[in-house]
């Protein structure tokens, strides 16, 4: 049973910096508690938030119309409350990373595939890859689900500003993207000096599968099929999560078998991908044949 015995000293809080609560809804994204807020006070919002000891648990934005809905989730003591703030195509956003770091890639995700300008923060790109123009952003309305055919071929993506660390001695390594095994592409740069590594900077993104937009238009059957196909290593943790996304929204209550298995087969998962990890591990240092044991398991 949520609380929220803490929010009305965040409010308060709110009140006293001046930062007007535009609507407040529990209904809006059920369990969490949302505040709509003016893009002005974003930054501040946040920091109070932090101060507070909220923990940051995600961005996302939706569309509605011309305008984007950035949704900013913060955890605390069990309970969700989400920020909102309505950002017009011509405006743009400022970063929270000042006061939670973990927000730099994901907003950087905002501007590659939606092109929400925010101010502020690292504004390198993060999941563009030389394929689309400077004009196209995959997640926006007019953008076709299959993808547009490039008029040219895709420039190598050779000029991505990494960032380096100076020094004497100080050299970089270069891996990536393409690697022998079979994990997905990724660029992965160290800097070292002699064999103490002081910094390694990953570069990702190289095949985004767009799942955001081959979603939109599916019915529940349609999604809970798509997410169980984002990562074969996670397919029931996926459609369960999207079965639960469905069920809330729709005030649904799965029978007690259905949970029932779902949790057997999620534990299944869960310990085939530990066996994975170990067996990864083990490899790794050449110890084969306990990795070819596990694999059997």
């Amino acid at each position: 049973m949520s609380r929220f015995d803490w929010l009305s000293e965040y409010l308060a809080q709110l009140q006293d910096e001046l930062i007007v609560v535009l609507h407040g809804s529990a209904r809006y994204l059920p369990p969490a508690h949302t505040l709509e807020i003016d893009t002005e006070d974003w930054t501040r919002a946040h920091a109070l938030a932090a101060g507070n000891g909220l923990r940051w648990a995600g961005i996302w934005a939706d569309r509605d119309g011309d305008d984007a809905l950035i949704h900013s989730l913060l955890e605390n003591e069990g309970d969700y409350l989400v920020l909102l703030a309505r950002v017009a195509s011509d405006a743009g956003i400022n970063s929270i990373a000042p006061h939670y770091p973990a927000a730099d890639r994901p907003e950087r995700h905002l501007h590659d595939l939606h092109g929400i300008r925010v101010e502020g923060g690292d504004t390198r790109r993060w999941t563009r890859h030389r394929a689309w123009r400077d004009d196209e952003y995959p997640l926006a309305a007019d953008f076709p689900a299959a993808g547009r055919e490039p008029a040219d071929p895709t420039p190598p993506d050779s000029d991505y500003p990494f960032l380096p660390i100076q020094g004497a001695g100080v050299y970089q390594i270069p891996v990536g993207p393409v690697h022998a095994g079979i994990i997905e592409p990724g660029h992965f740069r160290f800097h070292a000096v002699g064999e103490e590594v002081l910094k390694l900077e990953q570069h990702l993104g190289y095949v985004h599968k767009g799942i955001e937009k081959i979603a939109v238009g599916r019915d529940a059957e349609g999604l809970a099929r798509l997410a169980g196909r984002i990562s074969g290593d996670t397919t029931v943790a996926h459609a369960w999560a999207a079965c639960q996304a469905l069920e809330r929204a729709t005030g649904c209550r799965p029978p007690r078998r259905a949970q029932q298995l779902r949790g057997l087969l999620c534990e299944r998962e869960r310990v085939a991908n530990h066996l994975g990890d170990i067996g990864a591990i083990c490899n790794d240092v050449g110890f084969a044949f306990a990795q070819y044991q596990c694999a059997r398991l």
